[in-house]
């Protein structure tokens, strides 16, 4: 791996280089003890299935459900390794927003075979699509879509390697990312963006925003640029979303590390950039040509991302806003809810393999038509802590709990949850809150170091809990009940929706839940929502090769889970070497929008570079389709 240039690695990959596993094996001692007295080592390497494992209780819940009859409204469709989506029969597809569409009249014309310029991307859609929420603007219909990063080859395809060779280079690169705001309308030809629609917005990795919370104004915070430690420009690696009910957009900071590098190799760090993946390698080579990513002359640039940032979709002159009290850490999406009072609860992962679960809840409740400014910024931020026995705790980071400040903890939040004793998952992804019923679910995509090494702050990850897999590279999905029905209650109780696996290929813990089979077997769960319904629709991120463990799972998909049998079937897949990742429903319910990010081949055109897009889905009868 040392030999591979860091542009070429995936994220986890990053990460593996800068966390390498430590060749002291006391880790191993350890682990290998509270594995043996979970009673899990002798069960993972001669259990048969579910039951074999001991999972009796951790599954009961869908298990004993599992004679409800079908509400799945659709024929599921087999696996794909081609280069084309696929959805079932008396369904139909077509692309609504690829990268390069202009979202405004006067932006240039994408070019198949060498995209477009810095200033054209600064006027259209960006690349890899991912979270994204519909929102209903005087009576139009508005998307706010992220753009997570962008694929180097693909966006600078005459240079060497892909890499940046001009300041104008990164600015491109830098106008491909964060978040574009559309109005789309359905016409003659269906969906289409509305070219010049005055909620059109693109939202870069230059745009000035301001940072609230207890992290606002530290010395943490400041640059020379920005002494008071309050503006900022840009957000970065824009992940999942979230919507609040106040109508805002929640887009959310996730691999902000791999943006940052230092142009002075024998630079010393802070100690807790360790902790956060901050390396002096950087990913994008952005540092070369951009001083506010050189670390060697804004230090404190990393800390001022890594956020959940709010946006206001109705507003195309309002200033993004990065919330620090919902943490620092990589964020995965933002599921909001409210409590039994009225309370805000917003449920975060931090997607990085051994990190923890977060839980905001806000001081104050929300009112329809009242003041909203501070429901993000006034609250108590918890981590979860999952017990073996299917119960578990949030933990308040609280100064006192921590030894930390207020700043400190939403600086550096990973380190507050290590000191209260948060469990290690296994890289949570999307959470999705059951719209009704009193549960939410967590999309646990996979974590090959589980068992094997502690995390980057030396925590330990043993098998167990809602992680009982070694080497776990199929993942899971854990569903837990807050007690009393009420979201902002310390206590819970959790099951395993699904553990994904491969059955033809394992007959033990590895072949996946009682509820995964031959037909419908995927690995890595990431993108989850929920239809009105009560369904929740599965989306995939993970191994597409079609071999050894992975084999006969084909190209990632998209699959529909029903809570109440625990039934799950697929219901689309996407082209080879893409993610399918971002889903939401027209205001008629009766279109899916779903997207697909960094595919393979030269789709969805047939010719020049591949496309990642936002599609719609519908039902070619034209009824309700979530």
């Amino acid at each position: 791996m040392e030999d591979i240039p860091l542009h070429r690695m995936s994220f986890d990959e990053i990460d593996e280089r800068r966390n390498p596993r430590p060749h002291e094996q006391e880790f191993d001692r350890v682990v290998a003890r509270a594995i043996s007295r979970r009673g899990f080592l002798g069960v993972l390497a001669f259990g048969s299935g579910a039951a074999a494992m001991g999972l009796g209780t951790l599954m009961g819940s869908t298990s004993a459900r599992a004679q409800t009859a079908s509400r799945f409204a659709f024929t599921p469709i087999a696996i794909a390794t081609d280069f084309a989506v696929h959805v079932p029969e008396g369904y139909a597809w077509k692309p609504v927003a690829r990268w390069g569409d202009a979202l405004f009249s006067d932006a240039p014309a994408f070019d198949p075979e060498k995209g477009t310029t810095a200033a054209g991307q600064a006027r259209a859609i960006g690349e890899n699509t991912d979270g994204m929420e519909l929102f209903v603007i005087d009576g139009r219909e508005v998307i706010a879509v992220n753009h997570e990063y962008v694929n180097l080859d693909v966006n600078l395809p005459g240079n060497p390697d892909g890499l940046p060779l001009t300041p104008e280079d990164v600015l491109k690169l830098q106008n491909a990312q964060g978040v574009s705001v559309m109005e789309v309308a359905q016409g003659a030809d269906g969906w289409a963006i509305v070219v010049d629609s005055p909620f059109n917005r693109r939202i870069t990795n230059n745009t000035p925003m301001k940072i609230t919370g207890p992290a606002a104004g530290h010395d943490l915070l400041k640059t020379e640029a920005d002494p008071t430690g309050t503006q900022v420009l840009g957000t970065l690696n824009n992940c999942g979303s979230g919507r609040t009910p106040w109508g805002t957009y929640l887009t959310c900071e996730e691999n902000f590390n791999s943006y940052f590098g230092s142009t002075d190799a024998a630079l010393e760090l802070p100690a807790e950039f360790k902790r956060y993946g901050i390396g002096l390698e950087g990913g994008y080579g952005y540092e070369k040509f951009d001083p506010r990513f050189d670390l060697s002359k804004n230090r404190n640039e990393p800390n001022r991302f890594g956020y959940v940032v709010e946006i206001n979709p109705a507003d195309p002159a309002s200033v993004p806003v990065k919330h620090s009290a919902l943490g620092r850490f990589k964020h995965e999406n933002a599921a909001v809810t409210l409590a039994a009072d009225g309370r805000v609860v917003v449920y975060l992962g931090d997607d990085e393999r051994g990190e923890f679960l977060y839980k905001w809840v806000s001081s104050d409740p929300y009112t329809e038509g009242g003041d909203t400014s501070s429901l993000l910024e006034k609250g108590q931020l918890h981590v979860a802590v999952f017990a073996d026995d299917s119960t578990g705790k949030w933990v308040a980071l609280t100064p006192e709990a921590t030894g930390m400040t207020a700043a400190e903890i939403a600086v550096h939040t990973r380190l507050a949850g290590s000191r209260v004793g948060a469990t290690t998952m296994d890289r949570p992804e999307w959470v999705a809150v059951n719209p009704v019923a009193a549960e939410a679910y967590c999309a646990l995509t996979n974590n090959v170091n589980r068992g094997v090494k502690p995390n980057a702050g030396g925590d330990l990850t043993p098998v167990g809990g809602p992680n009982p897999r070694e080497k776990n590279g199929f993942g899971q999905i854990v569903r837990w009940y807050p007690a009393g029905q009420d979201h902002a209650s310390a206590d819970f109780t959790w099951d395993l929706f699904v553990m994904a696996g491969n059955p033809t290929v394992h007959q033990d813990a590895f072949g996946g839940s009682a509820n995964v089979n031959a037909g419908n077997m995927f690995n890595s769960p990431d993108g989850m929502s929920f239809d009105s319904t009560g369904l929740l629709w599965i989306q995939t991120d993970g191994d597409d090769s079609n071999e050894g463990d992975f084999a006969g799972q084909g190209n990632n998909q998209m699959l529909i889970g029903d809570p109440v049998s625990g039934q799950i079937e697929r219901f689309l897949t996407g082209p080879n070497g893409s993610e399918i990742t971002g889903l939401l429903w027209s205001a008629d319910r009766k279109t899916a929008f779903v997207g697909v990010q960094h595919p393979g081949g030269s789709w969805p055109d047939g010719t020049g570079l591949p496309r990642s897009a936002v599609i719609a889905v519908w039902r070619s009868d034209g009824t309700v389709i979530g």
